[in-house]
């Protein structure tokens, strides 16, 4: 557990003191933190004394121990580890760095105002990226045609997507900064990353992401993850729902230490990394059970539903059809009602039956469809309208009827119609003093 004065430490401080121990190859944290208190969290200036202060320990000419710093990974510390040149010890070695300080001092001081001044006044063009996927394939080219085809796969995408695809597969990401300039850039890559060993367990165990920092994509990248040194590797992998770098390797690394690096590195997170999977297969299970409740609750909802509405057209169909019963009753008690006005009114028109012994009257005996027998006397000159008018009066009679004689057999035209809109009178009719008649029925045709 972590004192608790170290917990007062912000992330800046944090971070400075970090990478204070990578630069000094210092184990204790207690005395790396306390020579950069003593020096106002001033790091350049504390790596300096540091280096002139101390013999014996870890420098540029004593490269500091080939293993990484295990850190407590719970306060999200990275591990780190940095393989310097090796350069001469002795006391050459010592003489040589103490003339040649002020001169690297004065001139790394000046070239850093040279840079901060030419930022005003020519932007870096690498800090525009256009085409980002352009530049990591232009990369992977170069590559190619300078190392060959023999190489882990390269991510042939943006370093964001390989950051997405990364989280989203719950891979471990690992992120490979090209410094072209590098005096270990060329050895590095002819005999680490494209050693067979290497290549197989880069392909079988994570993504590979790859650029360099003279493209704009690798140079955002870089100004993200901040090496120090080349050849730079990161490796990035979920943890605590984000993307974090869990392990930094700078500097030239043989195969054999890089796979044992890298191995070090996914064994020490690989329980924040089953954590996840776990909780997202968790996660996935509470969804697919959640969305199979959900879509359950959408079959009873929609079958609820169509019930109601089956029910609401049975009802609507069922009042429909009583309201169409009801109308037709209606329309047919109108009907019968102006049927019956209309029979009275004929009936009331009727002209008064002659006497029996009116020398011009005409006896007619009606058979009506019921069978029942009618007999009325007319006038010879009467239109035969007003034997329909009276047959039409009766409450036998069928509302649509025609009125045939027996022998011969002939319709008699009682009705108007275009071609004989005045009918014939009785005796223009051909009708004798007495007559049997026959109602015929139409009311079906």
């Amino acid at each position: 557990m972590a004192a608790p004065e170290e917990q007062e430490l912000s992330q800046a401080q944090t971070e400075k003191l970090l990478q204070f121990q990578d630069l000094t190859g210092l184990e204790s944290m207690d005395q790396c933190r306390r020579t950069l208190e003593q020096h106002n969290w001033n790091i350049e200036a504390a790596v300096q004394d540091r280096l002139n202060e101390q013999e014996g320990v870890p420098s540029v000419f004593n490269p500091p121990p080939a293993r990484p710093l295990q850190v407590n990974t719970t306060d999200h510390r990275v591990y780190s580890y940095i393989v310097s040149r090796p350069q001469p010890r002795g006391l050459l070695g010592w003489s040589y760095y103490l003339i040649m300080l002020p001169f690297r001092f004065t001139y790394y001081t000046f070239l850093d105002i040279f840079r901060f001044a030419l930022r005003f006044i020519r932007p870096d063009p690498r800090g525009r990226v256009t085409d980002p996927v352009g530049d990591v394939m232009s990369f992977i080219h170069s590559f190619e045609e300078k190392y060959g085809r023999s190489h882990p796969v390269f991510y042939q995408g943006t370093y964001s997507q390989a950051l997405n695809d990364a989280k989203r597969e719950l891979r471990y990401l690992l992120v490979y900064l090209h410094g072209d300039d590098h005096q270990d850039t060329d050895e590095f890559c002819r005999t680490t990353l494209c050693s067979e060993e290497v290549l197989t367990f880069i392909n079988t165990r994570m993504l590979f992401w790859a650029c360099s920092t003279s493209k704009p994509e690798g140079y955002r990248v870089s100004q993200a993850l901040r090496e120090n040194t080349y050849p730079f590797l990161a490796m990035i992998m979920l943890k605590d729902r984000k993307m974090t770098v869990v392990g930094r390797l700078e500097g030239l690394i043989q195969p054999e230490d890089l796979i044992n690096q890298l191995t070090f590195i996914m064994e020490a997170n690989q329980t924040y990394l089953m954590s996840e999977r776990l909780e997202r297969e968790e996660r996935n299970q509470t969804q697919v059970l959640r969305q199979q409740q959900d879509e359950a609750y959408l079959a009873s909802l929609r079958a609820d539903q169509e019930k109601d509405r089956k029910k609401r057209e049975e009802q609507e169909q069922k009042r429909q059809e009583e309201e169409k019963e009801r109308q037709s009753i209606l329309a047919e008690e109108r009907r019968r009602r102006t049927l019956e006005e209309e029979k009275e009114r004929k009936s009331e028109c009727l002209p008064p039956e002659p006497p029996l012994d009116d020398p011009d009257s005409v006896k007619i005996v009606f058979k009506l469809p019921n069978d029942t027998r009618v007999e009325r006397r007319f006038l010879f000159s009467q239109s035969l309208t007003v034997i329909h008018d009276f047959l039409f009066s009766l409450k036998e009679t069928p509302e649509k009827f025609q009125i045939v004689t027996n022998f011969p057999r002939r319709v008699l035209p009682c009705l108007p119609t275009e071609e004989q809109p005045n009918p014939p009178t009785l005796m223009e009719a051909g009708l004798s003093r007495s007559e049997v008649l026959f109602v015929q029925d139409l009311t079906d045709d």
